[in-house]
């Protein structure tokens, strides 16, 4: 399994758009991805899963991937985040 940490910075936190975009994204790889916000981990391939962590500015999150392809599942998630969120 492989994972990192992320501090949302983007005005609207995770907001109903980049939700989408990110549930596409991780709907790419093989291994099973997940987002974590303090106690909460959710299927990151679940639009309803990922707005319903309502994740805000400021906020931590951790996302994991585990499976055939997590290293390039978590590079290129990681990517998506410091370029999105």
């Amino acid at each position: 399994m492989k994972d990192f940490k992320y501090v949302i910075t983007d005005p609207a936190g995770i907001q109903e758009r980049l939700a989408g975009i990110l549930v596409k994204q991780a709907a790419g790889y093989q291994s099973a991805v997940k987002i974590t916000k303090e106690d909460r981990s959710v299927d990151a391939k679940s639009i309803f899963g990922v707005m319903g962590l309502g994740v805000k500015t400021g906020e931590e999150v951790a996302i994991s991937a585990e499976g055939a392809d997590e290293e390039k599942a978590i590079a290129e998630l990681e990517a998506f985040f410091k370029e999105n969120l």
